[in-house]
């Protein structure tokens, strides 16, 4: 059975698949989820973490929560990954990213959690700093490295993408051509290196798993603010990412205008409409891919849940029942299981 979490406001949402049918269920969150993981292991783990109230988990699919363990040294809980391959004491390792920018690991199931301090002694951390709150910046996406459980990357909002080869002990500043606006990053489930960033800037990506850069925005403009951003695991070449003009036209859904654009085979970005709501009123979309699903993309915003079963060419969407007061909210951290 396919299931799919994302949060939005005080509420987390769980989509399921039964035979033909997809069912979607809310349930009341401990406080705003600013990010949201799963444990693919573990059905119903949930970890969410909270701008002033730490990270929360559950372990019912969000019908109850608690909050974590000791060791995470700030509130604001910003980002938040499961590993893909790494188990510790019976759970899947999580990591826990904060503002003011820290990282924070945890081998028994978020109980107790180790500080990564070496993240901060990069040179460019000094130049850090988020533009809304420009005294502080934060750890906005923690991607673990499918294919090497040592490897790691995290993306600072804005400070750029920063990788360690060792379990984020010791950390590589930020790469030329990279962008340091980072939103998010994924990684390809069957090739080894590459890897892909959603920013502020446009796009940028690795064939070398972060040692070199490219950054690449061939017909994105005026859409060159990317949020989210999922890769076909059939086609290391072809991506969808959710675009705006810019942050006042992408989170909030009374002001939003945002598209989705596609890139095949090393060819420009180009937009995205069949299937998917008006850009005027449509929030940025969360975007996923299954790994076991090849041309499959899943999405959700403001307006309601869209799957794309021709690698993003086209989107239906989903008729699940959508609650009125999620079409003024914006959605985050939708997870594949």
């Amino acid at each position: 059975m396919k299931t799919l979490y994302f949060s939005a406001g005080n509420s987390v949402y769980e989509i399921k698949k039964a035979e033909q049918e997809w069912v979607m269920t809310e349930r009341s969150a401990p406080n705003v989820l600013l990010c949201l993981a799963a444990d693919p292991t573990r059905p119903g783990r949930l970890y969410g973490g909270t701008f002033d109230d730490g990270l929360w988990i559950s372990d019912d699919s969000g019908e109850t929560w608690e909050p974590a363990g000791s060791g995470i040294a700030h509130n604001r809980v910003m980002s938040v990954a499961v590993s893909p391959t790494e188990e510790r004491n019976g759970y899947r390792v999580v990591w826990a990213g904060t503002e003011p920018s820290a990282l924070f690991r945890s081998e028994d199931g978020g109980q107790t959690w180790t500080d990564c301090p070496g993240l901060l002694d990069v040179p460019s951390r000094s130049s850090w700093s988020f533009p809304p709150r420009p005294h502080t910046h934060h750890v906005r996406w923690i991607e673990p490295d499918i294919h090497n459980e040592n490897r790691i990357f995290v993306g600072i909002e804005l400070g750029g993408v920063m990788k360690s080869e060792d379990k984020g002990a010791t950390w590589e500043d930020r790469k030329p051509n990279s962008q340091f606006d980072c939103h998010s990053l994924a990684i390809h489930p069957q090739v080894p290196g590459r890897i892909y960033e959603a920013a502020g800037g446009g796009y940028a990506e690795s064939f070398d798993a972060g040692t070199t850069w490219e950054t690449v925005n061939e017909r994105l403009e005026p859409y060159n603010y990317l949020v989210s951003i999922a890769v076909d695991p059939g086609n290391a070449d072809m991506m969808v990412a959710s675009a705006a003009q810019g942050p006042h036209t992408a989170y909030d859904p009374s002001r939003a205008s945002t598209i989705l654009v596609r890139r095949e085979n090393g060819g420009p970005w180009t937009p995205v409409y069949e299937g998917l709501p008006e850009p005027e009123g449509s929030a940025v979309f969360a975007l996923a891919s299954d790994p076991s699903e090849p041309g499959v993309f899943y999405g959700v915003n403001n307006l309601g849940f869209y799957i794309s079963y021709d690698a993003g060419r086209t989107w239906e969407k989903v008729p699940v029942e959508w609650p009125d007061h999620l079409k003024s909210k914006r959605t985050q951290g939708l997870a594949v299981i």
